[in-house]
């Protein structure tokens, strides 16, 4: 191992590293027409609790992931938290909070989802990209405007020739789990958790 070749190396994944989080940065300093994604999220899951309704969780692909990876931690904040399909994922009804993203604007699935939850009298967070446009938007009780890059405008402007720093979705998606990772942590502070109270939650089945 020789230094003059690792440092180099250090250095260019530094940088590379640190224009994928100023690009996802640059995302919650976006102005928006509605309240932030961060206020809305902990003002309707803290609700939630308060009312003792459960949290569900559900999106395509990719946003999946990332709303499965906060329903994880919902969890381990003590809340009633499940993802929409597994196995074990109980009726949603009036108490509820369902947490969709849609952003693109919308899919097949989640407007069907969400059609569901409202039907059974839940209350519905959509998270989008394109709060003006797109057909999961009238299902939302309120919406959560994420100011990303998606698969909706990800060409536009470009020349299709060059390849971009974060494709298709990937700004979207990787704002939403910085978005989660906030939530979290303010939702651990309202609803007066410890770091050994979540930590005692994590399973041990591993």
């Amino acid at each position: 191992m020789s230094k003059p070749e690792e440092e180099p190396n250090t250095s260019k994944s530094a940088a590379f590293a640190a224009q994928i989080c100023n690009h996802l940065t640059s995302v919650f300093t976006t102005p928006t027409a509605t309240p932030p994604p961060l206020t809305i999220l902990v003002d309707e899951i803290s609700a939630a609790s308060r009312r003792g309704g459960k949290i569900f969780v559900y999106g395509v692909g990719r946003e999946g992931l990332m709303l499965k990876a906060l329903c994880m931690r919902l969890f381990h904040l003590g809340l009633s938290a499940h993802c929409v399909f597994d196995m074990t994922t109980p009726p949603i009804s009036s108490p509820d909070l369902l947490i969709a993203s849609a952003g693109p604007g919308g899919f097949s699935t989640v407007d069907a989802i969400c059609g569901v939850a409202r039907g059974g009298g839940a209350r519905v967070v959509l998270l989008t990209a394109q709060p003006e446009s797109g057909s999961s938007v009238k299902h939302a009780s309120v919406v959560a405007h994420i100011p990303a890059q998606t698969m909706a405008d990800d060409r536009v402007g470009g020349s299709g020739s060059g390849r971009a720093l974060l494709p298709m979705g990937s700004v979207y998606e990787g704002a939403m789990f910085v978005l989660f990772e906030m939530v979290v942590y303010e939702l651990g502070e309202v609803l007066g958790r410890s770091p050994e109270e979540i930590r005692a939650r994590h399973t041990n089945l591993e």
